[in-house]
């Protein structure tokens, strides 16, 4: 019975030192990236200490079941005009800003009852459903077009006949995430011509408010999950290179580069 009991002791401690060594390996290798990106460097890599808090682990472990269209990444056949500032009369058609635009690193404010009311953000809808077919993405955020408010669309099949799968989003909030997670190619309407393999947990439980301003509760699985975390992301001032690994940035090093320079003095990075 001694030795029994002495042998248990024994795993118990070998269980408890495993778990605190696992726990220290893992915040290592968060704390440890840092991309090698020239201009981008330091950018990202205060950036990603945010952006992967959630997610756990620096490696994406490619998932063949994501193998889909980028979630926004725009086609160089479109009849969209995806300039890089938004117009400068407020009544014009929204456009696309490019990073680094600072209204893609800017706080996003929640939308307000009395704005909802007005019609406003409605006609704001419609117009970024537009504009998001046009330039053939699943998904795009108000930040994207220079409106710094918490609101984002996406349509998880990218096909405007299909106008039933429609989603808008607004005020969201993700109360709960599997810890289970999956890597899958994204891009980027305000990063064009670029993607990356990011990780994003497998479901999510998320609360929002209608058009009304009703509370809604609903569970995202899969590729509308991966969808709705992209779009999330734009709200807290995220971009995906954020998420992506030392070895993803050097991938795409030259053409984020290329959209700094090509935007010129103002951008943030």
């Amino acid at each position: 019975m001694q030795s029994i009991t002495r042998t248990a002791c024994i795993m118990s401690l070998l269980v408890v030192s495993f778990s605190l060594i696992r726990r220290r390996s893992s915040s290592v290798l968060v704390s440890a990236f840092t991309p090698t990106a020239t201009k981008i460097s330091s950018a990202f890599a205060e950036k990603n200490v945010i952006a992967k808090t959630t997610i756990g682990i620096p490696k994406c472990q490619y998932s063949q079941s994501m193998r889909r269209r980028p979630l926004s990444s725009a086609s160089v056949d479109t009849d969209v005009n995806s300039e890089k500032a938004a117009d400068g009369d407020d009544d014009g058609p929204l456009r696309i800003l490019s990073y680094p635009h600072p209204a893609l690193r800017a706080e996003n404010v929640e939308i307000t009852q009395e704005e909802l009311d007005s019609g406003e953000i409605k006609k704001i809808i419609k117009e970024m459903f537009k504009l998001m077919y046009g330039t053939e993405g699943v998904g795009l955020a108000a930040p994207q077009v220079g409106i710094n408010k918490r609101l984002f669309v996406f349509n998880p099949s990218g096909d405007s006949k299909k106008w039933l799968e429609e989603v808008t989003i607004i005020n969201p909030e993700i109360v709960a995430f599997s810890e289970a997670t999956e890597c899958g190619t994204e891009g980027c309407l305000s990063l064009p011509d670029m993607d990356g393999e990011v990780t994003r947990h497998k479901w999510i439980k998320v609360e929002a408010v209608n058009l009304k301003g009703k509370k809604i509760k609903k569970k995202y699985k899969g590729w509308e999950a991966r969808i709705f975390q992209h779009e999330f992301d734009h709200l807290e001032g995220i971009v995906f290179p954020d998420r992506m690994t030392e070895d993803g940035l050097t991938n795409v090093k030259d053409r984020i580069d290329e959209l700094i320079d090509e935007f010129g003095e103002g951008g943030t990075l």
